[in-house]
């Protein structure tokens, strides 16, 4: 094997070995579940939807909410 060729793959190896021990990180829990989903919904309207229904429903459980429950 030429030098060069041998320098090649050592430049991919060694990305390779970067991106799994990236991937053992996330998978051991250091990288908290909420970074590794972060914008994963982002401008998607159905999970736009679905805040809204949720914040609706939480604000109709609470008595002291001075707004109408209709809304």
């Amino acid at each position: 094997m030429s030098d060069m060729k041998l320098e090649r793959r050592m430049a991919d190896l060694e990305l390779e070995v970067q991106s799994l021990r990236k991937k053992v990180e996330e998978l051991s829990g250091k990288t908290p579940w909420w970074d590794r989903i972060a914008g994963t919904f982002e401008q998607d309207p159905i999970y736009e939807r679905a805040m809204k229904l949720g914040k609706k429903y939480r604000r109709a459980q609470r008595s002291d909410d001075p707004r109408p429950r209709n809304e």
